[in-house]
C-alpha cells in the first residue's frame, strides 16, 4: 500500500509540473530584463556577452599574473591563473567552440605555468611565461583573430599593492 501511495505521489507531481510547464507563457515584471521568458533570456544573454568578457578578464589578469611573477609573489600568481582558468570555463559554457581552441592552452601551457610558478624561481617564470604568451597567440589564430597577439607587459598598470 506504501509504494502504491508513492507511485501515486510522484505521479501527481510529475503531472503538476508538466502541467506548468505547459500553461501560457508567464509574464515577468522585471526593471529591465524582458516580460516573458525568452525575452529575459535573450537580453541576459547579450548582457553577458560572448567570449568579449572572458577575454577581458583574461587579459587582466594575464598582466596581474606577470607582475605578481616578476615580484616573486607566488601566491598571488597562482590565484590568477586559477582566476583566469575560471573565467575560461564561463566562458566554454557561452561559446562551447572556443574550448577547441584553447585546449593547448587549458590542458598544456597553463598548467606547465603553475608548475613553475609553484616550484617559485623567477628566472623559470619568466621562461614559461614566455611561452604562456605564445599559447595565447595560438589560440588567437586558431580562431581567426590572429591580429590579437599577446605580449610581455612592459608596464604596470594595476592598482593592486603586489
Amino acid at each position: 500500500m506504501k509504494r502504491i501511495v508513492q507511485i501515486l505521489f510522484v505521479s501527481l507531481m510529475a503531472a503538476v509540473v508538466i502541467s506548468a510547464c505547459q500553461t501560457a507563457e508567464t509574464r515577468y515584471e522585471t526593471r529591465w530584463a524582458g516580460e516573458n521568458l525568452a525575452e529575459i533570456l535573450v537580453n541576459l544573454e547579450d548582457q553577458l556577452g560572448g567570449f568579449d568578457q572572458t577575454m577581458i578578464e583574461t587579459n587582466y589578469r594575464y598582466n596581474e599574473l606577470y607582475w605578481a611573477g616578476m615580484d616573486e609573489n607566488w601566491d598571488y600568481a597562482r590565484y590568477q591563473l586559477d582566476e583566469m582558468l575560471g573565467s575560461l570555463e564561463k566562458g566554454f559554457v557561452r561559446r562551447p567552440a572556443r574550448e577547441m581552441s584553447a585546449g593547448q592552452f587549458v590542458n598544456t601551457a597553463a598548467p606547465n605555468l603553475m608548475q613553475t610558478i609553484n616550484e617559485g624561481n623567477k628566472e623559470a617564470f619568466m621562461d614559461m611565461f614566455t611561452r604562456f604568451a605564445a599559447s595565447c597567440n595560438t589560440c588567437h589564430a586558431m580562431e581567426d583573430v590572429p591580429f590579437i597577439q599577446m605580449i610581455i607587459p612592459e608596464k604596470r598598470t594595476s592598482l593592486v599593492k603586489l
